[in-house]
């Protein structure tokens, strides 16, 4: 339902919230807000922009929308072991709908108030639908967890749920989109049904942030799965200045379990350049496994090692009978 006011309307009605601020020091209403972190803090700043047709299809719910729009960014305050504060939130909009709105600040607030994070502002303007988020976080100096750290040695491992696996996200897309010919080859029931069971995976994500904050001084570098994992790990791989040695029967065990049901060819592939995925990466040293794997249980995840650092450069895939081949890079960029 497209509506007759204008930007400030737009903004109280659906973004401006009457409520005490509990983080912020100044919200909603002037040229900045003020923000102001505890003492002894530092702040972790993070933005992600997702534009209409390129990160997300015309047609998408506007409550899953608003939720993924900020979960993607606590998911960089999750990979960082930052606990959330605040965000702010920059909207390009066609024109004002106001349903579309209402669903969307639902969407959007409900996460926001599931891990604390107030919306202190941001700016809206006409143009094509563009959403970009600025979360804030902070976490104590010295505690932050960044990609530079993994050393010869370490363990790699991935976050999981106990019926959730890496490339979830791209098996709805692809039963979304019908790009794959792997995929068409399935009964149309078989499709359905397995959309219905990785479609929340795809628009809902679930930004891991207990689970980054219980791997302060566990985990020796960390980044978070949004463009496939083969990528992603050469994010910590270059910062470092490591390779690494991937396990493909480890991987599969974190890999979609509706792939490993139906075709176990395609559940390798997926896990490895899916994307989307949402769930934090990160190494370890042997001596902190049990930790590791109890710092994901207490979090009611899973966490799976799925190879380990080597000196050197490059990124290998080992098989179960033991061959051992280069992975090429398969991450997604928007500009390739």
């Amino acid at each position: 339902m497209s509506a007759a006011y204008g930007e400030f309307d737009l903004i109280r009605r659906h973004f401006r919230r009457e409520r005490p601020l509990r983080q912020a020091t100044l919200g909603i209403g002037d040229d900045c807000a003020l923000l102001t972190p505890a003492a002894g803090q530092q702040l972790a700043i993070s933005t992600d922009l997702l534009v209409a047709g390129r990160h997300f299809l015309a047609d998408v719910d506007p409550f899953t929308l608003g939720h993924k729009s900020l979960a993607v960014n606590l998911s960089d305050l999750a990979a960082c072991g930052a606990r959330p504060l605040a965000c702010t939130l920059a909207l390009a909009l066609p024109e004002i709908d106001d349903d579309w709105l209402q669903a969307f600040a639902a969407g959007l607030f409900a996460l926001a108030d599931a891990h604390g994070c107030e919306l202190i502002g941001g700016d809206t303007t006409r143009g094509p639908l563009t959403i970009g988020i600025t979360v804030f976080g902070d976490v104590p100096p010295a505690q932050a967890l960044l990609r530079s750290g993994a050393r010869p040695g370490d363990g790699i491992y991935v976050s999981h749920g106990a019926d959730q696996g890496l490339g979830d996200a791209r098996l709805a897309l692809q039963l979304l989109l019908q790009e794959d010919p792997a995929l068409a080859r399935w009964p149309a029931a078989v499709r359905a049904q397995l959309l219905q069971a990785t479609r929340a995976r795809l628009e809902q994500p679930q930004p891991r942030v207990a689970l980054g904050l219980a791997l302060r001084g566990l985990a020796s570098a960390c980044c978070d799965l949004s463009d496939g994992l083969s990528g992603d790990l050469r994010h910590i791989l270059d910062a470092s200045g490591c390779a690494a040695l991937l396990q493909a029967p480890a991987l599969l065990q974190a890999a979609s379990p509706a792939l490993r049901q139906q075709d176990a060819t395609l559940a390798l592939p997926y896990a490895l350049a899916g994307g989307d995925d949402y769930e934090l990466l990160w190494t370890a040293a042997p001596e902190h496994h049990q930790q590791v794997l109890s710092a994901a249980q207490s979090c009611g995840l899973q966490a799976t090692c799925i190879g380990r650092i080597e000196a050197g450069n490059g990124l290998r895939l080992q098989q179960a009978d033991g061959h051992i081949a280069p992975i090429a890079s398969t991450a997604f960029d928007h500009f390739r």
